[in-house]
This record gives C-alpha cells, structure tokens and sequence, in this order.
C-alpha cells in the first residue's frame, strides 16, 4: 500500500525517546503546518498565472483533509474563473522534514501518468490541469487536478471491519470486485506503453515484462538499502528478496503499464462501480500480474488483521482465484504465477512498513523492537509465502 492522502492511511506506529529532542522542531507525521488562508492567498496567486489571460480567478474553501497522508499532501479548494466554479485538488509533494516515506516524489511523472491515462484509456482518472515543478508557491512541487465525490473503502479501520463495504450485499461487492479487475484490464491493454510511458522505465528495463520485473526488483532492494541506512536491517525483508530474484517467473510477455498501487482504497466509487482511480505515484512498466497480486495482497493483508481481531472480514472478497478468472474473462490472458506477485506485493508493502514504522520511533510515537522484524506488522504472512504454507491454511 502506498500511504497517500486520497484514503485513510494504515499506519502502525512506532519510537525511541533518545531521537525525540532531534525531531522537536519538526512536522510530525500526522500534523500540518499549514495555514489555509495563507494558502487561498497562495493558491489563488499561482492560479492567476496559469487562467487564460484576462480571467480574474478567485480561490475559496481550502480544506487540509483530516487523513492526509505520509506520501503527497493534499489540499481541497474550489476555483473560479470565467464564471465557471471548479472542484479543485492539490497534490503536494513532501518536504525532507516530514521523514518521507519514498526517497523520491516525481510529481510531473505522475500528472504525465494520468493524463496519458486518460487520453488513451477509459479508466475514469481525474483530469489534471497543471503541474509546478517550482517550490516557491507552496513550498514544494504540486500538481492540480480536478476534485471527484465517491465512496472510497476506508483503510481505518479496514473496510472490512465494518464498512459500507460489508454493509454491501454480495452481488455488490460481485460488481465492485469484476468492474475493479475491469480498471485494470483496461490500464494493461493501452497499447504502446513502451513509448507513451517511457519516463516510467526503470534503469537496465527492457521490453519484456522479465526485464522490466527485474528491473523493479533492483529498484524495490535499492529502497529497502535507503529505508535501512539506520543500520538496522531486516533478515525476512532481506531473505525475501533474494527469493524472489532467485523466482523471477520467465516471462517473454511484452510490459504493459501497470498501476502499482492497485487497491481498491484508491478508487472512489459510485453505485459499486468506479469514477476516479487515483495515486499513480508507484505507476511502472511491468508485467500485469504484478496489479493483480497487489490487488490480492492488500485485501489478504486486512483479512490476517480482521482474523487477529477476531472479525469475520470479508473472506470471500478479492479472492486470488475469482480475480484470476474475472481478468482472464475481460482480457483473454491467463495469469500465472499469481502466489509470487503476491508475495512480491506482501515483500514490497514491507519495505514501506518497516519506513513508516522508523518514522514514528523517529518522532516519539513508538518504541523500537528487540526483534528488526517486528517492525513488520505482517512478518507471519511474508514468512509463511516464503515457506510455501501461506495458501495451504487459507485452502
């Protein structure tokens, strides 16, 4: 899971005392610094700029969100000019003394994303009207898009603990299920991803979705490196990439856009089916199996944590098998070895785990673990994947 501002954020917390005085003076995680006034004022300067000429542009009822997230800020401000009111919304990318939760955040590649998107698809991606790469009118880059209502199924608590989700009945969750696989069947056959997303390929990707999963496993064990400059290091994190590099599936297939954060918490629906697919900031070109066992993790992740609270869950939703078929009924195409895209996925949300739990022992708001791997709250799953019992016991 990608922590962003679009939906709640899961976020386990942890801290150490000796590092609190260092962070005294700034932003904690959770906080915003941010004065919205300042900020209308801010926003409505910039907008002056970028109207047509001779528009006068008014900015009204700026909103810093309650769940703005540990990835990009959001910021919520309607905009008028020409006498036309548009809903507006702000990306804005993390400063240093937030503790990021990424190294980097490549704003205009994702506003590039999502208006390829939604040039070359019908997947509903909200339209995005401009992009400043330069700091000084927030503080930081940001790009504006266009601000869309829906239901999105919240992370806190997990929709399936008690949400409009398990209010559904099954033949809803059916179309929410069959017209999620649908957004990202679509996004996989836009055609040419090669060239209308090559700011996306990774360093040494090739063509094939092998290469560019290769590629993305070099990547993903550059990040854990930056995550554990600390000097505390993770043995299952560590032992998991090996095993995936050592199981790469040999597949000659050629890369499609992928997603990357394909979880149903970062769509908004209307009536089950989707209006705005949102954060694209994990967007790459990769093999299609990679969404789809992202999709299937992230739900498999809520249900191990409703099994330990002793909820029901929702075990008959996002099943692995049922969105294996349903991709394979719209597009053709068989999935395969979909229990090691999903033990990427659970290796990949470990990583961001284990940073977002150094964040909170770096600002106070937990301790550090005897054992590194406590720091992963899903260390039994990822441990059971690599053991090959994992999908045994859910049998």
């Amino acid at each position: 899971m990608s922590p962003d501002a679009s939906s709640s954020d899961v976020a386990s917390t942890a801290s150490s005392t000796d590092e609190t005085e260092h962070h005294a003076q700034v932003a904690r995680p959770s906080d915003s610094l941010r004065d919205t006034e300042d900020l209308r004022e801010r926003l409505e300067r910039w907008m002056a700029g970028k109207v047509p000429s001779g528009s006068t542009v008014t900015v009204a009822d700026v909103t810093l969100p309650a769940a703005n997230g540990m990835s990009s800020e959001t910021i919520l401000f309607d905009a008028t000019w020409d006498g036309d009111h548009h809903p507006l919304v702000a990306r804005v990318a993390p400063t240093e003394s937030t503790m990021p939760v990424f190294p980097t955040y490549d704003l205009e590649s994702q506003f590039r994303t999502m208006a390829q998107v939604r040039e070359h698809s019908a997947v509903p991606v909200p339209a995005v009207y401009w992009s400043e790469s330069d700091p000084d009118a927030l503080g930081a880059p940001f790009f504006v898009m266009e601000r869309i209502s829906g239901d999105v199924p919240p992370d806190v608590m997990p929709y399936n603990f008690g949400s409009w989700v398990t209010e559904a009945s099954p033949e809803q969750r059916k179309t929410l299920q069959r017209s999620s696989v649908g957004v990202l069947a679509q996004l996989h056959a836009i055609d040419k991803p090669g060239e209308r997303f090559d700011f996306l390929r990774l360093p040494n990707s090739g063509t094939t979705a092998r290469e560019a999963f290769s590629a993305h496993i070099a990547e993903q064990r550059a990040y854990y490196e930056w995550v554990v400059s600390d000097g505390v290091r993770s043995p299952l994190i560590e032992r998991a990439l090996d095993w995936i590099e050592e199981n790469n599936p040999a597949d000659d297939s050629p890369a499609v856009l992928c997603w990357g954060d394909s979880r149903i918490g970062n769509v908004m629906y209307q009536d089950f089916a989707p209006v705005a697919v949102l954060d694209w900031e994990m967007a790459t070109l990769g093999p299609r199996e990679m969404d789809l066992g992202w999709m299937a993790f992230l739900h498999r992740f809520f249900e191990d944590i409703a099994g330990l609270a002793n909820l029901p869950g929702l075990p008959d939703f996002l099943r692995l098998p049922d969105l294996a078929q349903t991709y394979a009924e719209i597009t053709g195409h068989t999935p395969h070895d979909l229990e090691f895209y999903v033990t990427y996925a659970a290796l990949r949300q470990a990583v961001i785990m284990w940073r977002i739990q150094a964040r909170a022992i770096a600002f106070g708001q937990s301790q550090r673990p005897e054992d590194p791997d406590d720091m992963i709250m899903h260390r039994a799953s990822l441990a059971a994947m690599l053991d090959g019992t994992y999908w045994e016991r859910l049998a």
